[in-house]
């Protein structure tokens, strides 16, 4: 995921924070659309993007 996140900043060019929310927000939509394959589109998004950290300031 690496890869899609630096076309996002290059192309549309967002932030790396950017980006990375972006590709959660079609994680999700996808395992709306697609509830079967859910638990396949969580291995496949969470082995690539990185955990939010938690702030514990906000």
């Amino acid at each position: 995921m690496k890869e899609l996140v630096k076309q996002l900043m290059q192309e549309v060019n967002l932030t790396e924070k950017q980006a990375i929310q972006s590709i959660q927000i079609i994680k999700e939509f996808a395992k709306k659309k697609l509830p079967v394959f859910s638990k396949a589109i969580d291995k496949l998004f969470d082995q690539h993007v990185p955990k939010q950290e938690v702030d514990f300031l906000d």
